[in-house]
């Protein structure tokens, strides 16, 4: 099981990769990319995978088709998991797909999705369940529990907040704030803080106890952990 570190660390990897795909016109949400690599790799932790440089269990298939260049033809066997008949599980090996880099991996995901038609109601779509349903009724995967465990993943480290214009906008609605602050917007903060389960005192005031949960929020969230609540913080909080 990966740890709290291994987690943030894979998310911050991951992340800017799937934004700027996404960002060359490639419009899979970047939270679905970024949870189903988490889901699939284990956050990065599968011994195979990560000697392979693949996050997600992307198949060669029997045409050893090219959705981009970023796969080289290179692979690796293991076993998995499928389940055909919607509930019960069999034990398969098969080749899949090993890449020079992470950001290789990533690339050939997107590519991979906004080439195969069987795909196309995931590309464009503007919110992560309808992204990831369409995925895995395109043929993705073959667990019946892949949607909920990939939407459990995006709302647990509030990924949504990597998907651009789906972000909410506090530029103009929230202060920068920091130990030491005090104010309506700090309790504003402690509010949302104790609504998620840390116990901090709703007093206005921007002490250690604040201090540690916003630092806590931020690692579990995959954001910069400065203590600081600036725009990323706020959305992140805000979903």
């Amino acid at each position: 099981m990966a740890t709290t570190a291994q987690v943030q660390s894979f998310i911050r990897q991951i992340a800017p990769l799937a934004v700027a795909e996404y960002r060359k016109g490639k419009k899979i949400l970047p939270s679905v990319c970024i949870a189903q690599a988490c889901c699939e790799s284990a956050y990065g932790t599968s011994p195979k995978m990560a000697r392979a440089n693949a996050v997600f269990g992307i198949k060669v298939g029997k045409s050893k088709y090219h959705f981009g260049s970023a796969w080289k033809d290179k692979a690796y066997s293991t076993r998995t998991k499928e389940c055909y008949d919607g509930k019960t599980y069999k034990n398969i090996t098969d080749m899949f797909r090993a890449y020079d880099s992470i950001a290789d991996s990533v690339t050939d995901y997107y590519d991979m999705l906004c080439c195969c038609s069987r795909y196309k109601a995931a590309v464009g779509a503007g919110d992560y369940r309808s992204a990831i349903t369409a995925i895995k009724n395109g043929g993705y995967a073959t667990d019946p529990k892949y949607i909920d465990t990939i939407c459990s993943i995006i709302s647990k480290y509030h990924l949504e907040q990597y998907d651009g214009e789906k972000a909410v906008n506090t530029e103009d609605q929230y202060p920068i704030l920091k130990k030491g602050s005090r104010g309506e917007y700090v309790k504003k903060l402690q509010q949302r803080l104790c609504s998620l389960g840390y116990a901090v005192a709703c007093d206005g005031i921007f002490g250690d106890k604040t201090l540690a949960a916003v630092k806590e929020f931020q690692v579990m969230t995959g954001l910069v952990v400065d203590g600081i609540v600036g725009n990323a913080t706020w959305r992140a909080l805000a979903t």
